[in-house]
């Protein structure tokens, strides 16, 4: 056995090393060195290698789907001893394999810029995202299992995914976290410029934390400051890529980071970048490590039209105007860097300070808690730089309180977290227990039967939308599988669309376009 298992790790390397020298992730004058690296990280001392079979050239990668080799090395390491038996301990041995034969952080970073300089920006991203691809950092086969489809509204067509790319916990690593000690927390987080290069830790140890091996990070200055750019693993659109401050501080929307934001653009203008709000509720998933999210994906509200145009006192240069989305966004657009600024400085100010009691907006709490910030989103357009302020407030009451502007208990079947930046656009990442339910929902809506669906888990938390759909959409009644199915992911989709209306701070009916016309007056 032992001799087979020698042979499929001398086989999976050599073709390893092959799949490396035509991907230009090494030269071809590295192959032995690289050969060698993955022996090591699989727990092997041989055997040779297939000369001259990873010859660049001489191996066909038509089809080559390199994620089996790796397989084959992670599962060699599980069984000589040197990876632990889990599927966090695979996915770490399996970083470590990649990130064993890359160039290193300092090389990437200078060939990043020397493209840029050369080429362009578009080229630079383009070699760095290729890269990323192409060493497993940006899971490509396990971000092709989302589930994705469009919804067309009100709004425009809206984005719907099921996200199904992150792998779920698996069952010992989950017993072994409950028994972890404390331990020092390095890296502080898993934005930290500290994980690039790192190779994680077991659930056991001290809680576990993710293998960084092939992570790679190209500095970028914003602000005056050190910022990082990397690619999100588990993207959710194109070239989705996070930028993150040097240092582990908190979250902040300010003068210094909307200047932050119109910084990247100015260097990376064909990319997207937006900040989650810092306030809980209405921010993202992490709020201990200052950070924006971009990428090269056209979203849902950048096509929205504006609904309204108003004047901003003593910012002649700004254009401003009130976007027809669901959400309360205000469009600011100059061809001059500063002034657009100073424009978006003034209308933070002035909703942060706004109360509203006729539409429930209140800005502080009692003890001076702040409830209202913005999730801004900047983009270059026709040489013009453009800023997206959604407006948000976190305040809660009795009757939600998970916030007055935060999907309602009536849409948590579909959606209860957080609505951060990427859904303020128009993109919806849904749970992967929906697959599932859906489909039950729907077998049960063609079927007829629907009694007992609060007995039914798969069901329960649906029953009365799904009797609401069946009243409303008769023609599910014995419909086809292929029109059912279509019909239900429509019916997820408004089931969105009013997540984010929800969202809105000023609504679309005259109370709060009255409210709206009334903070637009004082800006």
């Amino acid at each position: 056995m032992a001799g087979e298992l020698a042979e499929q790790v001398g086989a999976s390397s050599s073709r390893l090393v092959a799949y490396a020298v035509t991907h230009h992730i090494i030269d071809s004058g590295d192959e032995r060195w690289a050969y060698n690296r993955l022996l090591e990280c699989s727990g092997q001392t041989s055997p040779a290698p297939m000369e001259p079979s990873w010859a660049m050239g001489q191996v066909l990668l038509d089809g080559y789907d390199f994620e089996d080799d790796l397989a084959t090395l992670t599962e060699a390491a599980v069984r000589c001893g040197v990876a632990q038996d889990s599927a966090a301990g695979r996915d770490r041995v399996s970083m470590r394999l990649m990130g064993s034969i890359m160039a290193r952080p300092s090389e990437v970073s200078r060939r990043f810029w020397s493209i840029a300089r050369s080429e362009g920006a578009i080229s630079a991203t383009d070699w760095f995202y290729r890269l990323c691809c192409d060493v497993d950092y940006v899971r490509r086969s396990a971000i092709a299992r989302n589930l994705k489809w469009s919804c067309p509204t009100r709004w425009g067509d809206l984005e719907i995914t099921i996200n199904k790319s992150k792998p779920e916990k698996d069952p010992r690593d989950i017993a072994a976290a409950a028994t972890a000690g404390v331990g020092e927390k390095y890296p502080a987080c898993a934005l930290c410029r500290e994980n690039e290069g790192y190779g994680g830790r077991a659930a056991s140890d001290a809680g576990g934390h993710a293998a960084r091996q092939n992570l790679r990070i190209v500095p970028i200055t914003l602000g005056g400051e050190e910022w990082g750019l990397q690619y999100s693993p588990y993207a959710y659109f194109e070239e989705h890529c996070i930028v993150m401050s040097d240092r582990h501080r908190p979250m902040h929307v300010d003068r210094a980071s909307l200047g932050c934001l119109l910084d990247f653009v100015s260097q990376v203008p064909h990319y997207f970048v937006g900040s989650n709000a810092d306030l809980p509720i209405v921010g993202g998933s992490i709020l201990s490590h200052d950070h924006f999210q971009g990428g090269r994906h056209v979203f849902a509200m950048t096509r929205a039209s504006v609904a309204e145009s108003f004047g901003l006192d003593g910012h002649p240069d700004v254009e401003a105007g009130v976007l027809s989305w669901p959400l309360t966004v205000i469009r600011l657009r100059s061809a001059d860097r500063d002034a657009l600024l100073d424009a978006a400085v003034h209308v933070l100010e002035v909703w942060r300070d706004w109360n509203d009691a006729s539409v429930g907006i209140v800005s502080h709490a009692a003890d001076g808690t702040r409830h209202n910030t913005v999730t801004p989103i900047c983009r270059m357009r026709d040489g013009h730089f453009e800023l997206d302020l959604a407006l948000r407030c976190n305040v809660t009451t009795e009757e939600h309180p998970l916030g007055v502007f935060h999907p309602h208990a009536d849409k948590w079947h579909i959606k209860k977290e957080n609505i951060g930046l990427i859904e303020v656009m128009g993109l919806a990442i849904l749970p992967p227990r929906l697959e599932h339910e859906i489909g039950a929902v729907r077998e049960r809506i063609v079927t007829g039967r629907l009694d007992g669906m609060e007995d039914d888990p798969l069901c329960a938390s649906h029953a009365d939308w799904a009797r609401d759909v069946a009243r409303r959409r008769p023609e599910l009644l014995c419909a086809d599988e292929d029109a059912a199915h279509e019909v239900m992911r429509q019916e997820v989709g408004m089931v969105f669309c009013h997540v984010l209306e929800d969202a809105g701070v000023f609504k679309w009916d005259a109370a709060g376009r009255a409210a709206l016309g009334r903070f637009l007056a004082a800006l």
